[in-house]
């Protein structure tokens, strides 16, 4: 069970000695797990607790809000992630102005050392720390000799020539490039919310769709993609195929998420989904006629299913579930 502090408050002073990873963590990808699961190699040698330094709300937020990034993914979501590769604790920390203007090394000595009772300290090779970022891996390193803690700079991923990075992640979703997007989390982009009413025009004229309302700050860009749709409250899943966008067809202007299931749906409609993103079919698009598009949605589920057909063979689809 993931031991969650909300607060240096909620740490207790007798908490076990930890090896920590400090950051955002936004999407927690792939160069993230990384760490992390180093993060556990090194608490198991060392008999420490696995745990990661975070913040809620991102530092930039605080410091500089014009340039803040639009978020991949929830605090809550990465918990579950930070959970799924192992990690026990997890210090999710409000962060504020007294954060900003602490030092670099009053962070690593009184937070770091004393109130999170590290021994073992792992991060990314473009960590920054304190005020102004002014600390970096060389002064942490050398802090670490000192000291008498244990230090480690984890590597970074390189995919395609490029960097694994939150930044990249973002690029890629909000160009549409989901399948790139999955192999730098090292699973599928996803965003959750709930079903909200439609329009009812998909199910007398098109298709009947699940229409999803989310807060996901970071969205793919307009156009249909493979998708496979979870409820959040149940135990059921289904191959889908989803459309961002417009709604160009029926002149529409707000955007929708619409989500068709390629399986029969069984029981209630679902209240809440994990929409997962695989693939881009094609653009979004304006078609002469509703019985156009339908046509055009025929198609577009027939790309679906070879495409995950595919998946099943080499065995993605299973192990990314």
């Amino acid at each position: 069970m993931l031991r969650i502090y909300r607060s240096l408050a909620e740490v207790p002073v007798d908490a076990p000695p930890s090896a920590l990873t400090i950051g955002n963590f936004d999407g927690v990808h792939y160069a993230h797990q990384r760490i992390m699961r180093r993060v556990v190699e090194v608490a198991r040698e060392r008999g420490l607790t696995p745990s990661v330094l975070t913040f809620d709300p991102h530092p930039t937020r605080v410091v500089a809000p014009s340039r803040a990034p639009r978020l991949l993914s929830t605090p809550e979501q990465r918990l579950a992630l930070m959970e799924a590769e192992g990690i026990e604790q997890v210090f999710l920390l409000p962060f504020d102005q007294h954060f900003s203007e602490m030092s670099a090394l009053s962070f690593i000595h009184d937070l770091v050392l004393g109130k999170l009772h590290a021994k073992a300290v792992l991060v990314g090779s473009n960590f920054h720390f304190g005020h102004k970022q002014q600390g970096d891996t060389e002064l942490l390193v050398r802090l670490g000799s000192q000291e008498h803690f244990y230090t480690e700079i984890v590597s970074g991923i390189q995919l395609r020539h490029r960097w694994v990075s939150s930044t990249e992640v973002r690029t890629l979703v909000e160009k549409g490039n989901v399948s790139m997007a999955c192999r730098m989390l090292n699973r599928p982009y996803f965003v959750e919310g709930e079903i909200v009413r439609g329009h009812g025009i998909g199910s007398k004229q098109t298709v009947p769709t699940l229409n999803l309302k989310t807060a996901a700050e970071v969205l793919p860009a307009n156009g249909v993609y493979v998708t496979r749709t979870e409820d959040l409250k149940a135990d059921r899943q289904w191959d889908s195929i989803t459309n961002i966008g417009t709604r160009p067809t029926f002149d529409g202007d707000a955007l929708t998420i619409e989500t068709f299931l390629l399986d029969p749906l069984e029981g209630d409609t679902p209240e809440a989904i994990r929409l997962e993103f695989l693939r881009r079919v094609r653009p979004e698009q304006k078609f002469a006629s509703p019985e156009e598009l339908k046509q055009q949605i025929f198609k577009d589920v027939g790309v679906a299913k070879k495409y995950l057909r595919r998946l099943r063979r080499v065995g993605t689809l299973s192990e990314s579930r």
